[in-house]
């Protein structure tokens, strides 16, 4: 069984794209979990019209966190592998089937993928060509090569990655280096999804990171890594 994990927030005008490039890769026992962050549009109409008894809707949340909305999916996801998604991009026909495959040897699997507009026009052939994967820990602390929406894990990494630290502003970066550390990770080539960049983006991710941290001094920017690094160490070996 599988959990996909898609937090929304007035994402109407793509969750119904991304859904339908979901459903047809899914079993009968498959889930989709979608918490929804108090949105204002239809976005919870949409999924209702799916009228699917795999997707569940998890309504009414105010926690006006990309982050910590996705914890709640995270927290009701019974799959032994939990894939993340935003909730406008889309994904390959193959996806899910070529992750399997590799979460067969790996506890945490990453893809490439293509990034496109609002539009659906390509902008980039490849994510690798401007966060190229690495296996170092500190050098993926200083420049994090984890999306989130191109990320599925097992169970064993879901329980380590389980409540999140109040004070982190990027799940994908928490929940990849926990796993360099906690389990085997690898990064495969294919390109799996498209992700999609657009002015209306609510999702965490690579480059939102790099926006954010840009914004914060020097000082700062040395202080969230500590922080990630001191939670990381504070999850693993202190077990808190």
């Amino acid at each position: 069984m599988i959990s996909i994990c898609i937090p929304t927030y007035n994402g109407g005008k793509f969750i119904s794209q991304q859904i339908n490039s979901i459903l047809p890769q899914l079993k009968s026992d498959d889930e989709i979990i979608i918490s929804d962050d108090s949105s204002t549009d239809n976005t919870v109409q949409i999924i209702e019209s799916f009228n699917d008894s795999r997707i569940r809707i998890l309504e009414n949340n105010k926690f006006y966190s990309p982050v910590f909305n996705l914890e709640n999916t995270l927290k009701e996801a019974k799959g032994e592998y939990i894939f993340l998604c935003d909730q406008d991009d889309i994904w390959n026909e193959n996806k899910i089937a070529t992750f399997l495959n590799y979460l067969n040897t790996n506890d945490l699997v990453v893809s490439d993928c293509d990034i496109i507009n609002e539009n659906g026009e390509v902008l980039n052939d490849s994510l690798y060509e401007r966060t190229k994967p690495n296996y170092n820990f500190f050098k993926c602390l200083i420049r994090n090569p984890f999306l989130g929406n191109a990320m599925a894990f097992n169970r064993k990494i879901l329980n380590k990655v389980l409540p999140f630290p109040k004070n982190i502003i990027m799940h994908d970066i928490w929940i990849g280096l926990v796993s360099l550390k906690a389990g085997k990770v690898y990064f495969a080539n294919e390109k799996l999804s498209s992700w999609r960049r657009h002015n209306l983006n609510v999702t965490n991710s690579i480059e939102k990171e790099d926006n954010k941290l840009s914004d914060y001094s020097f000082v700062f920017k040395i202080k969230y890594r500590f922080v990630m690094l001191y939670n990381v160490y504070k999850r693993l070996i202190l077990n808190r």
